[in-house]
């Protein structure tokens, strides 16, 4: 059972930082504020929504405000790595 467990542990590990990773900045404009966040994900889709959201918790305050900024187009989107 131990065998199995530290196998398993282990593989959740190896898949959590193994693989490539898409890297990107994205910049985000939203009522007169703008932020900039730097990312990684597994795909393209998920490293621009991860920076969408980062960059969009900085600048807007609520539900509906957040809502709204993510919304929106992206004011930048800077690939640093794509595999």
């Amino acid at each position: 059972m131990a065998i199995f467990v530290a196998a398993f542990l282990g593989l959740l590990v190896y898949s959590t930082i193994s693989g490539p990773r898409f890297r990107v900045e994205v910049c985000m404009a939203y009522e007169g504020r703008s932020a900039c966040r730097t990312v990684s994900a597994k795909s393209e889709a998920a490293a621009i929504r991860a920076g969408s959201d980062n960059a969009c918790a900085d600048i807007a305050s609520g539900v509906t405000d957040t809502m709204r900024c993510l919304a929106a187009e992206p004011k930048s989107v800077r690939w640093l790595h794509r595999p």
